[in-house]
């Protein structure tokens, strides 16, 4: 046994000395051709950035994948009303199909899913109103939100101080509020948000809780249908339909104000906001239902069902579109790696072209280093010295642009981060595959020369002239 790891430790230290010795050499004979020896990594460099390029740009899209459905919260089904169709008679119809009536998306129909359906967990139903916020002297416009306490859980939405809303503030409409950190900073400047109270429209409710910061840029917020929630108040559903409107009842105030719009529209001479025209024409008691499945599997069978049913409940109606948020994000996912594969192609195209660059550099440095080679086996080199000085010299030409890739790589990400808005990430996984790509095409591409110089025939190589 002794004897053995004796053996052992000797053939380690043979081997260790002779590859320091074959990359003393290869260093001395790059060296003397730094601009040839420059030239010829220059493939691998690019084809290293590229793949740093392309592994970071992957672990971008990944993380900001991951936020937004951290953001839609997981599982989640959305149902939204078609508030605005332009319906038109066809020239060729043989006869005028008569119009149905369509209640529009309503509180029901959020509790029929709720009730129908045994996979989904929980609803909650939202209706946004334009509305003004006054307290401590200062107004500004903001937006009242009514939800269900199921809203805050579903959307990912923590809170800062406070408590959520109770089952019976919800049951039975009281005049209660959830807002944003964003309201919180304007209005509540000199005294605690929670126990206080705060005027949204012609109301003064009580503020039960402060949600928790969370910045969401506004193209993230429009491309994904999300509530910059820093601004908002949130209110129980019932509140809102008790206290503030109730789109499903039509009240001679409402008629009133629609003639008034009609009569203006007709004279062609209004002014008014497109946000406030389209709140008058929206007639469902619901802008939006939020649908929480159990499980990711069910969340496709749950959209199908839920669709299926509210058509029913729409006489054949198609005044609202179901989508599922995760579906819509798989596909973006889907459309960056084709992209992140199309640049691996180029990134392995740059590999090969440059690894065939070192295997001809090396194949020509050859014949110029002959003699050298004829020398160093009369000097007692073995073949196998010959082999191994070769390829680690290729190994290091490739290995040097290998590193120098990785650098232009970083750089790169950082740019197209910066210039394209495309958010990178270099990691240190990157950062080791790289390495090893580099490795190993100066190892594939460079182990023929190094065979055909370790093959040459001493004798032959001293009369080289």
């Amino acid at each position: 046994m002794r004897f053995r790891l004796e053996s052992l430790a000797r053939l380690r230290g043979l081997f260790v000395a002779h590859a320091v010795f074959s990359v003393r050499t290869a260093l001395e004979a790059v060296g003397h051709n730094k601009l040839r020896a420059g030239l010829t990594s220059l493939g691998i460099l690019f084809g290293v950035a590229s793949v740093i390029a392309m592994l970071a740009i992957g672990r971008g899209a990944e993380q900001e994948i991951l936020a937004q459905m951290r953001l839609l919260g997981s599982n989640n089904v959305i149902v939204a009303p078609l508030v605005e169709q332009k319906e038109e008679e066809a020239k060729d119809a043989p006869k005028k199909e008569v119009k149905r009536f369509s209640p529009g998306l309503s509180y029901a129909d959020a509790e029929a899913i709720r009730g129908v359906i045994p996979q989904v967990e929980a609803t909650s139903a939202e209706i946004v109103l334009n509305t003004t916020l006054t307290r401590e002297g200062r107004r500004r416009s903001g937006k009242l939100v009514a939800v269900d306490t199921e809203y805050f859980r579903m959307m990912n939405l923590e809170l800062a101080e406070g408590h959520r809303f109770t089952r019976d503030q919800v049951r039975l409409g009281r005049p209660v509020a959830i807002i944003g950190q964003g309201v919180r900073s304007r209005f509540f400047t000199t005294e605690r948000a929670v126990g206080s109270t705060l005027k949204v429209g012609d109301s003064w409710l009580n503020v039960v809780g402060v949600l928790a910061d969370r910045t969401v840029s506004r193209q993230t917020a429009q491309r994904l249908g999300i509530r910059d929630a820093n601004m908002d108040v949130y209110i129980p559903v019932r509140t809102m339909l008790l206290q503030y409107r109730n789109r499903a009842l039509v009240t001679q105030a409402e008629i009133e104000a629609a003639s008034k719009m009609r009569v203006t529209t007709g004279n062609e001479a209004t002014n008014e906001d497109p946000e406030q025209r389209a709140e008058q024409r929206n007639m469902n008691q619901l802008d939006r239902i939020i649908v929480r499945v159990s499980e990711a599997r069910f969340v496709p069978s749950v959209a199908d069902v839920a669709q299926r049913m509210l058509q029913r409940r729409h006489n054949t109606v198609v005044d609202f579109e179901v989508t599922v948020p995760e579906l819509l994000l798989k596909q973006e996912q889907r459309t960056r790696n084709i992209f992140n594969i199309v640049l691996g192609a180029i990134a392995s195209i740059s590999l090969v072209v440059g690894g065939i660059g070192i295997m001809n550099i090396m194949l020509a440095s050859i014949l110029e280093r002959i003699r050298e080679i004829g020398v160093r086996r009369a000097m007692g080199a073995t073949q196998k010295d010959i082999l191994f000085q070769f390829l680690a010299e290729a190994v290091m030409i490739s290995v040097a642009g290998g590193v120098a890739g990785i650098l232009v790589g970083g750089g790169l990400s950082v740019g197209i981060e910066k210039l394209a808005g495309i958010k990178t990430i270099v990691s240190a996984f990157s950062v080791i595959v790289a390495f090893g790509v580099s490795f190993s095409v100066g190892l594939a591409f460079g182990i023929v020369p190094a065979w055909r110089a370790a093959k040459q025939d001493p004798v032959v190589c001293l009369r080289y002239e």
